[in-house]
């Protein structure tokens, strides 16, 4: 991840007391990773990070793994919802494509 595509990616980080706990990674209007140590998930840090993107993208997409309960339940939570599901050829798990537009 790091060496193919966060070279390509927009990536913005979140810290607390100086210490970097999460971030988001953008290529374009789609995301492709967003990371937050688990001690600092529940607190409003992931959708901080999505409203960021939001602001500065607009319309956001984003592809997770089916059985991603936490990250389906996030984007869920986050009004992203369902377009497509398909089989992420690389590992053989079945991925949603996932589409958010702000009102």
């Amino acid at each position: 991840m790091r060496n193919i595509y966060l070279a390509f990616a927009e990536t913005w980080v979140i810290e607390i007391d100086g210490v970097v706990v999460g971030f988001i990674a953008l290529i374009e209007d789609e995301i492709g990773g967003l990371f937050l140590d688990p001690d600092f998930h529940g607190q409003g840090l992931g959708r901080a990070l999505v409203d960021k993107a939001v602001i500065q993208k607009g319309p956001l997409k984003v592809e997770v793994f089916k059985e991603n309960i936490i990250g389906r339940r996030f984007y869920d939570a986050y009004g992203f919802r369902e377009t497509e599901e398909f089989i992420h050829e690389a590992s053989g798990q079945t991925t949603l494509r996932m589409n958010f537009a702000p009102a």
